[in-house]
């Protein structure tokens, strides 16, 4: 049996990897654009920021590929699918056959319909190229803007701060990571980012990047404006679904897929940041490992189903341990949250309730506790007698 994998980023890695864990005769192809083997995203982040070498980026070293025996055929990009023959087109012109397809091609940048995206000066990040240019184009040019509060956004800021740059970052939203954060926890991160010499703008809409030819600043919406002479917009992604749609297959904001990570076509699967299941993109490493799984699973004969990932992120942004867990943002009045806040420590630590049941959380400056918190919520744990004193930071939840 001959699987042939569309992508060799997490999802397509993690999904060979899983398929020669459970079978040491499946024939395991990945066809991939980049010119580099597999690299987690989050460590492009300590690449920019200069905190690790290029050897340290990548998540197995080309021998374990040749170990395991999953061939990579690096800079072939598949170009189009043919379900009715089970084949794949490569670039070049060749065709290439398989018993089951994985269609793991990711995600790219969005960028918000501004005016002056396209000048000189502009960055998304997303590979190693993009990691590259923006370490070369910082080597003269350190007035630097992230056009996006997210995760990312922040990480990125703080990255090319470490490399001497004047770093603004600019959030249409009201508050930092709208959607792990609340109000009272972004704005405890947000004086941490301040403290170290990042300024923040909220609830600003860019109208657009300025300059002759490359950036000189950027403009908001009502008429104030900033100086910049490199802009790096950070503000979200968009699944990759042009071969699917090229193939027939069923397209929405996604690629959609079954509880069995099948796509319209049977023999087709797909995981990770391009696919659309129950009228939900994911996009989060925990999703996309949990997809992985289930597809390979699936393709080797068994049945798995995909009954969607908790959104869990323990995360270091800005130097800072967040943890978001679940529904942290209920409308007001509809479930009981329970707060700590500690200023002084930066510590901040919320839960969400409904009938003792815990259906989200935040926990901000340590990550003492995260994991018996995460088995609560995953186990479906009654909490009532214990709501409060979870926040304590010497509570046993091992008495749970």
């Amino acid at each position: 049996m001959r699987t042939i994998i569309v992508g060799n980023g997490l999802a397509g890695v993690i999904s060979a990897k899983n398929l020669r864990d459970l079978d040491k005769d499946v024939e395991i192809d990945i066809f991939a654009s980049e010119r580099y083997h597999y690299y987690p995203r989050p460590n492009l982040i300590e690449f920019l920021a200069g905190n690790i070498p290029l050897e340290r980026l990548f998540a197995f070293p080309k021998k374990w590929y040749e170990e395991q025996e999953i061939r990579v055929h690096l800079e072939n990009s598949v170009t189009k699918i043919v379900p009715e023959a089970k084949q794949v087109e490569i670039e070049e012109g060749r065709t290439e056959d398989y018993d089951a397809l994985i269609l793991a091609t990711g995600a790219f940048p969005s960028i918000p319909p501004f005016k002056g995206a396209d000048k000189r000066g502009v960055f998304t990040l997303r590979t190693l190229e993009d990691t590259y240019e923006i370490i070369d184009y910082l080597e003269d040019h350190k007035k630097v803007v992230l056009i996006g509060g997210g995760l990312l956004g922040l990480e990125i800021a703080r990255a090319v701060k470490s490399r001497g740059a004047e770093v603004e970052v600019v959030e249409f939203f009201d508050r930092l990571l709208p959607r792990q954060l609340d109000q009272q926890g972004a704005s405890l991160l947000k004086a941490q980012i301040e403290e170290m010499g990042i300024k923040v703008h909220l609830g600003k809409a860019t109208e657009g990047i300025v300059g002759q030819d490359s950036v000189e600043g950027l403009t908001f919406k009502g008429g104030e404006s900033i100086q910049a002479d490199l802009a790096i917009v950070a503000a979200g992604i968009k699944p990759e679904i042009g071969l699917a749609q090229k193939a027939g297959l069923e397209t929405d904001r996604g690629i959609v897929v079954n509880e069995f990570l099948q796509t319209s076509a049977p023999h087709i699967y797909a995981a990770g940041d391009s696919i659309q299941y129950n009228g939900r993109i994911w996009g989060i490493i925990p999703a996309s490992f949990d997809q992985a799984r289930v597809a390979a699973v699936n393709i080797l004969g068994q049945q798995k189903k995909y009954g969607g990932t908790i959104p869990s992120n323990t995360l270091k942004v800005v130097g800072l341990y967040v943890t978001s867990i679940g529904q942290v943002n209920p409308e007001e009045g509809t479930l009981e949250e329970i707060r700590l806040e500690k200023k002084e420590e930066g510590i901040y630590k919320k839960i969400v309730c409904q009938e003792g049941m815990i259906l989200g959380a935040i926990w901000m400056g340590t990550r003492k506790g995260v994991d018996g918190l995460n088995r609560l919520i995953s186990q479906k744990v009654n909490v009532e007698k214990w709501k409060n004193a979870l926040l304590e930071d010497d509570f046993d939840f091992s008495v749970l």
